[in-house]
């Protein structure tokens, strides 16, 4: 009797140890309430867009983001689309050939501009949509016209031939510099000298041809899965403005990323920047 009350002791001991570990993340809504990963299921279901706001080198947002992408082709079929920042307008065509089977693994890798982490952390999707035969869209910029605005303002856009211009959103883009995700940036410390206003302009140019691509690929009936840089959608601005701007009623539900030392509580300058914030604990390790 007493070896099997020492034993229940040690069971109950292991148990509570096990129940006591530390979780890699929590999920926050935008009141900075804690919710479990279906409330965001849930709140999914109804929307036109979702963007997926990541840490470039977290892991948990790279295994959520391909989680989350599964239990919505499961949702949605093959009205689920998918598009990305990591991948630019005019790599459209390498990734259409690639997906539909026509080029190799290979020749898909060697030709498109990849990001140095996309093995790890990106490859899984676009493999999960060739395996699914859902489609992927290359929404962001070209980094050659993200410079020339950089230089020479929206106005170097107009410089370019009709066929580049078939990768930009139409000219010249609605721009609002008194939104804080561009306003913000004309005091980045460290940058000195080389913040001008057509700095914040070529950040812009990002939001607004990841917009563009998002909209001219979705239609009534569809769900549009967006990953991007968590800074491209927090506080409801960049990316989301520029869907607002365009479609007002779209229905859009956004997912933010950020570390903390403790993530037991959602620090205030975390919270309400997105309908769910992804909270992980800083030591996580980091894909790059």
């Amino acid at each position: 009797m007493k070896n099997f009350l020492i034993l229940s002791v040690i069971s109950l001991l292991l148990f509570s140890s096990f129940k006591s570990d530390k979780p890699a993340y929590l999920l926050y809504n935008k009141d900075g309430k804690t919710v479990k990963y279906e409330k965001m299921l849930k709140a999914i279901e109804d929307a036109d867009i979702v963007l997926f706001g990541e840490l470039h080198d977290n892991p948990i947002s790279h295994w959520l983001q391909l989680e989350l992408t599964k239990e919505l082709y499961q949702q949605n079929g093959k009205n689920l689309v998918l598009g990305a920042e990591m991948f630019e307008s005019d790599n459209q065509v390498i990734m259409d050939e690639y997906l539909s089977g026509k080029i190799s693994n290979r020749n898909f890798e060697d030709e498109i501009r990849l990001w140095p982490n996309y093995k790890t952390d990106y490859k899984p999707l676009v493999e999960f949509a060739k395996d699914s035969g859902l489609y992927f869209v290359a929404t962001n910029v070209p980094r050659r016209y993200a410079s020339l605005v950089n230089s020479k303002g929206f106005e170097g856009l107009e410089e370019l031939s009709d066929e580049a211009k078939t990768f930009l959103p139409p000219l010249p883009p609605a721009y609002d510099p008194t939104l804080n995700c561009y306003a913000s940036m004309m005091n980045m410390e460290g940058m000195g000298s080389h913040v001008t206003e057509n700095f914040p302009k070529a950040q812009a140019i990002k939001d607004a041809t990841m917009a563009h691509f998002i909209l001219k690929n979705w239609e009534p009936g569809k769900v549009l899965l967006h990953y991007h840089g968590a800074y491209h959608s927090q506080n409801f601005e960049s990316i989301y403005w520029y869907l607002k701007h365009e479609n007002p009623s779209l229905k859009i539900v956004t997912i933010h990323s950020v570390t903390q030392d403790n993530i037991s509580e959602l620090t205030e300058k975390n919270t309400g920047q997105a309908d769910f914030t992804i909270c992980v604990d800083e030591d996580m390790t980091r894909t790059r």
